[in-house]
Order: structure tokens, then C-alpha cells, then sequence
């Protein structure tokens, strides 16, 4: 038997209104509702913080800690961010230590476009920065944060990272960790260099007691490569570290 044609879409489906219940029922009913539907869709505020790294090192007989904190709050497209991360010796002070307050607004479904600024101490001197940045999940899983920084002593710098979660099993995940550093001009307070500064590349085998909590052991390398390495070694320092880390991941 031959099919019949199918119907031709009706001038309302083609064409109607948007609001085409409002012809049914009461319009300030409806629009109460679609008001609701709008909030439990896409204006839930929601907030976190994440401890990604709170850890001991230890490199060579010295030991120190370092940190890698950050935390949200807002809905899904517009939210605050707030980050900070440094690191030290035990037996020293603060190495370096930094916090971004920043505005994030979704651009892709996986990606936040950021911006605000940085405040960074260090021994040498302390810095006010611009931040420009992006967030997101890449494919395959990739985690991404990279950002460029422009400082109240017009020093152009950016740093890009990533990480991937290599789940082993439910609840012990190996998570590979890179970084690299850029500089477009030499800043000798610093003894930095212009091109590309640092590099790090790691690995942390954690097990998740509960997903929100993580105790993991891991081990880290970095060096300082191009002219920011011949500066630091014209200091008579170290332009290569390599560290066993001893922490705990938290979600809350």
C-alpha cells in the first residue's frame, strides 16, 4: 500500500507565536511559568571550591609545600572565579604566592572566557597584573587554563596548563600535569627572560577515598629553559628541580 503523504506543518507550528500556550491559558500564569522553567534551567547559582593541590615536596633533602586553590560561584554562563597557588619552603619564606579575582562568562559549552586581575608577591618585588584568560574542557578530556597577564610595570607575560584524568580505576586516577611559561621581554628583577621561561611536567597517582576527597603521591619536574635559564644560572641557583609530592585533592 502506498504511504500517504505526510501533513503539511499548520500555519502555527510555521508561524504562530512564540508563546502559543498563551492563546490557552492565562498569560500571566504562563509567563510566571516560563520564568521558573528559565531559573531551573539556566540561572541555577551554584558555588565550589576546589583544592586541586595542597602538598608537601621534597627536592633533594629540602622540604616545602605548595598550593593550587580555586573556587566559583555564579550560574552556568555568568559566574566569579577567584584562584590562588604559591609555593615555599619550611624552613624559608614564601617563594611565590598569587590570587586572581576574575569575571568568567561561557563562550562554547566547555569553554569560559576570563578576565580581571592578579596580585603577585615575591621576595623580589610584587606585581599587579591584567588578566586575560580562557577555561575549559578540551577534547578528550583535556583540562585547560591558560591566560595572558600585563603588569603595572607594563610586562607582558602568559602561562598555559593542562591536565588529564587517566582513571586506572573507580577510584584510583593517575593525573599528568604540564605547564610552560612565556615572556615577552626580559625582566631582570625577576631573572627572567624573553621567549619562553619555564616548563613543568608531572604526574599524581591519587585514590579517591570519596569523590571529594583524594590523598595522592606524585613527582614533578621543572626547568627553566632559553635566556631565563642563563640568567638564573649566572646567579649561581638551580635551573632544574626535580620533586617528590605528598598531598590530598578536595572538592567542596
Amino acid at each position: 500500500m502506498e504511504a500517504s503523504p505526510s501533513p503539511a506543518p499548520s500555519a502555527m507550528v510555521d508561524g504562530g507565536p512564540a508563546n502559543a500556550a498563551d492563546l490557552y491559558f492565562d498569560r500571566a500564569v504562563m509567563a510566571r511559568s516560563r520564568e521558573q522553567l528559565r531559573i531551573e534551567n539556566g540561572e541555577v547559582i551554584t558555588h565550589a571550591v576546589i583544592i586541586d593541590r595542597l602538598e608537601t615536596t621534597f627536592d633533594d633533602g629540602d622540604e616545602g609545600y605548595a598550593w593550587d586553590v580555586q573556587g566559583r560561584y555564579g550560574g552556568d554562563i555568568n559566574r566569579f572565579w577567584w584562584k590562588s597557588e604559591g609555593e615555599g619552603a619550611f624552613d624559608g619564606d614564601v617563594e611565590h604566592a598569587e590570587l586572581q579575582l576574575l569575571y568568567s562568562r561561557a563562550i562554547t559549552p566547555y569553554f569560559d572566557l576570563q578576565g580581571g586581575l592578579r596580585q603577585t608577591y615575591r621576595p623580589e618585588g610584587d606585581r599587579t597584573d591584567l588578566v586575560l584568560g580562557v577555561q575549559g574542557l578540551a577534547p578528550y578530556w583535556f583540562e585547560i587554563d591558560g591566560a595572558l597577564f600585563v603588569s603595572n610595570e607594563g610586562e607582558l607575560t602568559a602561562r598555559a596548563q593542562a591536565e588529564y584524568d587517566l582513571r586506572l580505576t573507580q577510584r584510583l586516577i593517575l593525573q599528568p600535569r604540564a605547564e610552560v611559561s612565556l615572556s615577552a621581554e626580559e625582566i631582570p628583577e625577576f631573572a627572567t627572560g624573553a621567549g619562553v621561561t619555564d616548563v613543568l611536567a608531572g604526574a599524581r597517582l591519587r585514590y579517591e577515598i570519596t569523590r571529594s576527597f583524594a590523598p595522592y603521591v606524585g613527582v614533578e619536574w621543572s626547568s627553566a629553559v632559553g635566556d631565563t635559564r642563563d640568567l638564573i644560572k649566572a646567579n649561581g641557583d638551580d635551573a632544574d628541580a626535580t620533586r617528590v609530592v605528598l598531598g590530598v585533592r578536595a572538592l567542596f
